[in-house]
């Protein structure tokens, strides 16, 4: 048996699944990143209504720059929104794809 193969042997790690529950504070922070994924939401939509304004605004008094910005500000906020919403099913893909992973 030569050394690399005793090195393969004694790298083998074994970790079980995640529990939040485990850590002290485990709770607080779950509620603290609800929290927090509430908030990046109000933060949306109050940027989708200033730049649906904006928008208004410069299309009202024909200023095609002002009015541009009020479109890519309604998209960028629409998109932060869908990630947002998103956020946990994303994760959890990407480590469940990651859990399948055996060298």
């Amino acid at each position: 048996m030569s050394a690399y193969s005793t090195a393969i042997v004694l790298a083998d790690v074994s970790i079980p699944q995640p529990d939040p529950s485990k850590l002290p504070g485990g709770d607080a922070f779950m509620g603290l990143v609800s929290g927090l994924l509430a908030f990046a939401l109000i933060a949306a939509v109050a940027g989708i209504a200033i730049s649906a304004i904006t928008w208004a605004f410069g299309s009202h008094n024909s200023n095609p720059h002002i009015a541009s910005r009020g479109k890519v500000g309604v998209l960028a906020s629409v998109g932060a929104a869908v990630l947002i919403g998103s956020a946990v099913a994303i994760v959890n893909f990407f480590y469940h794809t990651g859990g399948t992973v055996h060298a």
